[in-house]
């Protein structure tokens, strides 16, 4: 350990996950690791102990032991350090490398866009990953929603989520649309009155390193497919160039380990080769689109930050929703896992919430430590609580003959199940 915590308790009894020797991104994990933990705001109080209470028993389970770190950002931060991201925290995500995460809230005022950005922006996880797949039991809207099997991995740190953009009615704003309008030549492109204006950079570096990550989960998983989701008929130097930039990384760094949608029809006459993944690329909002009408047809998303942020979630609304959709950011060699879902305030304290979505973000976390007979038990188990209909008040009405539980008797019902299928 080599920075020097002030309100920060770090586990004895624990060890540190380290990187192997000459990587940047293969973690050494001993049996007894520290983790980190924001509960975050809201309704993260009652959700990220139901998760840590879940995760311990399917590690234990499985001959391992979690030692958990307590960090704070967000409402809980302001209290014990009088700001919302103290260094503290960040320090401790850096160089603990694995965490997980509650939903935080960004207060007016805060000096953050979001606080969720901040820390993915400090850490560098410039990979947000989203696996979106139904669950037996779970009320859906579609007719079939058991074909949805898919993980979007969105780029972090580029787009329009960098937040560079101007106020109307500001000087800033005025010298930009000066700029845009007389030197750039895109005279009466931008309407008289106020204006907000915003700049989108989509980058080679950026595209290459999320696109490459997408791929190597699919090789690493036996996924079938990368589609590559672009708006590139109308944004043709940016979400184009995510396509291109995208082919580039398949073709130039892969070899026969993945073949294009375009050599596959010319070359193969549709038939894919054994163990390779063929990379393809989809109009954005054709994309969404296919997600109902072809939804099986679809295994790896790669995409930017504001389509995948709309991808996923129309994804999860086919598999019941935010409150069942995990997510997890990934940098090289540092994760942090985190769900979809918001803090949603009016709910905070009440026992009443549905914690899956953060016990699926921790399958993601258990995934990422080597230990996946512990991320299948987590998986099972919540399933067959859900498959009896021992499920919270959200799912509970939607259940004919449910049994309506607090988020507290949910997580125990989830541990008896991990212990029953170990």
């Amino acid at each position: 350990m080599s920075y020097d915590y002030d309100k920060v308790e770090v586990p004895t009894d624990g060890e540190q996950i380290t990187l192997e020797d000459g990587t940047d991104d293969t973690l050494e994990v001993p049996d007894n690791p520290i983790i980190p933990i924001i509960y975050g705001d809201g309704i993260g109080q009652d959700v990220a102990p139901a998760a840590q209470q879940v995760l311990e028993a399917a590690a234990q389970a499985t001959g391992h032991d979690i030692n958990w770190m307590r960090l704070y950002a967000g409402e809980a931060a302001r209290e014990k350090y009088d700001e919302n991201l103290p260094d503290d925290t960040v320090e401790a995500l850096k160089e603990f490398r694995c965490s997980i995460k509650g939903p935080l809230t960004t207060p007016v005022g805060s000096g953050f866009r979001s606080l969720n950005v901040a820390l993915r922006k400090k850490l560098d996880l410039y990979a947000n990953v989203r696996p979106t797949y139904h669950l037996d039991g779970v009320p859906s809207p579609v007719s079939e929603p058991g074909q949805m099997d898919m993980v979007t991995f969105r780029e972090n740190t580029e787009d329009v989520y960098a937040g560079i953009e101007w106020e109307a009615g500001t000087d800033e704003v005025e010298q930009v649309k000066a700029f845009v309008e007389d030197e750039m030549g895109y005279d009466n492109t931008i309407h008289d009155g106020p204006v907000g204006i915003g700049v989108k950079p989509i980058t080679e570096f950026g595209t290459k390193r999320v696109v490459r990550k997408a791929i190597d989960y699919a090789l690493e998983n036996d996924r079938d497919s990368v589609t590559l989701v672009h708006k590139g008929n109308i944004m043709k130097f940016t979400e184009a160039a995510f396509r291109d930039w995208g082919y580039e990384v398949a073709e130039e760094e892969y070899g026969d380990e993945v073949i294009t949608e375009d050599t596959l029809w010319e070359e193969n006459d549709g038939d894919a080769p054994e163990d390779a993944v063929v990379v393809n690329d989809r109009i954005a909002d054709n994309m969404l689109q296919q997600l109902l009408t072809r939804t099986d047809q679809y295994d790896v998303i790669a995409t930017m930050n504001l389509n995948g942020d709309y991808l996923s979630d129309a994804a999860g609304a086919q598999i019941g929703g935010l409150g069942i959709a995990p997510g997890a950011n990934y940098g090289d060699g540092r994760f942090l896992a985190e769900p979809v879902h918001g803090s949603a305030p009016k709910y905070a304290g009440q026992d009443k919430v549905n914690p899956t979505a953060m016990i699926l973000s921790g399958r993601i976390l258990l995934e990422r430590l080597g230990w996946d007979d512990a991320a299948t038990l987590v998986r099972d188990a919540v399933e067959q609580t859900i498959s009896a209909g021992k499920v919270t008040y959200d799912l509970e009405r939607q259940i004919e003959g449910g049994e309506k539980l607090a988020t507290s008797e949910f997580a125990d019902e989830i541990v008896a199940n991990v212990e029953q299928l170990s």
